[in-house]
């Protein structure tokens, strides 16, 4: 068994880039279950957010799988479409390399990191942990994951969890919005008083508007009128109709646009007829970007985009937090892969076992023969024999297991089959 995964994150790629590769909620769903129909693949998750895209899979260790040729796949396009994306070149004319595979111990200490917080744009944000418990969430729903990443995220989750409780990197909200509102505090521009339009009422949406409004800003959210069921928005923001923007733009010295939508919520030509009286701040919190990049030329905008916002410098403090937060990885990695060693090393248990009961039965039946008693008598005795000398193996060999390390308990293994070799 071999775990591998492919990404491609913030670190690696600007938001364009990772915008290509991106997938939503049910072109996710869509891709696992066709992904889940490759050959040698046992179980497959995706994990998609704005600042990451991360392909998973759990596959016979014999086989090579490419990661590379099944997320084009996927994408429905020519391996040599994007094949810039995925090999690096040596000489002036290269290209970067956008993506990362990863495998087995590697890939796990990543996703365990990662679920920490510690590899985020922000570092020590809270969102990404309740991203991976989503995206193992969807893979349950469509039957896409198996028991090795089963375990694996769960334990992931668990090292998140053990990290925000016994080793905190953040203060306060670590959030991108929160990030932004900092950022543009320090440069002067205070939220306080200002007029604010928060384009999208999901997660993220609500995220902005309670932080601006923490901020001391009015806020307006955008909602969608929907058939059925009541829209909610933060407690002292008021809400206007998508379809309005436009109309109560002008009044607004920050947009913010943080929506799941494929399309731009604010395109150049809308701003044709648009006249600002004042500077307007953008802020485009979306993965693929929400708000067309060409509006960031012209007079009295200014644009900022999920990029725009990194944590650069860490305090002691921080630091110390970290080396906490590895020594947690470093105890949840043991217990995953001891975990796995002893799942792999099951089967051949069951082996052992068979072929010592096997090997006691010829000895003993050989006895009974010889012994006068019915033939149904003689062949519950042997059945008898059977289970208690099942029952004995058991107990000597996961006794050496839990007395032993885990090497010495495979070097025992290893030299039991060799007894019973031939």
């Amino acid at each position: 068994m071999t775990i591998s995964m492919i990404g491609i994150d913030h670190d690696r790629a600007p938001v364009d880039i990772r915008a290509l590769f991106a997938f939503t909620k049910k072109n996710a769903g869509e891709a696992m279950e066709r992904l889940k129909e490759t050959a040698g693949i046992y179980g497959c998750i995706i994990l998609s957010t704005c600042n990451r895209l991360e392909i998973w899979t759990s596959h016979e260790e014999e086989q090579e799988i490419s990661m590379y040729e099944c997320l084009c796949r996927l994408k429905g396009i020519q391996d040599t479409s994007y094949e810039k994306y995925f090999i690096t070149r040596k000489d002036n004319d290269s290209y970067e390399c956008y993506f990362v595979s990863r495998k087995d111990r590697e890939a796990a200490e990543h996703l365990f990191y990662l679920a920490g917080g510690l590899k985020s744009q922000i570092l020590g944000e809270d969102q990404i942990l309740t991203q991976i418990k989503d995206a193992l969430n969807l893979a349950r729903e469509h039957f896409t994951t198996d028991s090795v990443l089963e375990v694996l995220f769960r334990m992931a989750v668990t090292a998140g969890k053990k990290i925000k409780t016994e080793a905190p990197l953040a203060h306060g909200n670590p959030s991108v919005i929160h990030q932004a509102v900092s950022h543009l505090k320090e440069q002067g521009y205070d939220m306080h008083g200002k007029t604010c339009m928060v384009i999208g009422n999901g997660e993220m949406g609500k995220v902005a508007a309670q932080t601006l409004r923490d901020a001391g800003a009015n806020v307006t959210v955008t909602v969608r009128q929907y058939r059925s069921g009541l829209v909610s928005i933060p407690i002292g923001c008021s809400r206007i109709h998508y379809g309005e923007r436009m109309r109560f733009l002008p009044n607004c010295d920050v947009v913010v646009s943080a929506t799941a939508s494929p399309n731009f919520t604010l395109r150049d030509e809308l701003f044709q007829d648009v006249v600002l009286e004042k500077p307007l701040l953008l802020l485009d919190l979306a993965v693929p970007r929400d708000i067309d990049p060409s509006l960031g030329s012209r007079d009295g905008i200014t644009l900022y985009d999920m990029d725009s916002f990194r944590t650069e410098r860490l305090s002691p403090e921080a630091n110390e937090s970290l080396i906490k937060a590895a020594s947690i990885v470093e105890e949840q990695m043991a217990e995953f892969f001891q975990w796995l060693d002893g799942r792999d090393v099951i089967p051949r248990i069951q082996e052992i076992r068979a072929e010592a009961v096997q090997d006691l039965n010829l000895r003993i039946v050989k006895i009974l023969k010889k012994t006068p008693m019915q033939e149904e008598d003689r062949a519950n005795l042997l059945d008898a024999v059977d289970t208690a000398a099942g029952k004995v193996v058991n107990k000597m060999i996961f006794g050496l297991r839990d007395s032993l390390n885990q090497e010495a308990f495979l070097e025992c293994v290893a030299g039991l089959e060799k007894v019973y070799e031939d």
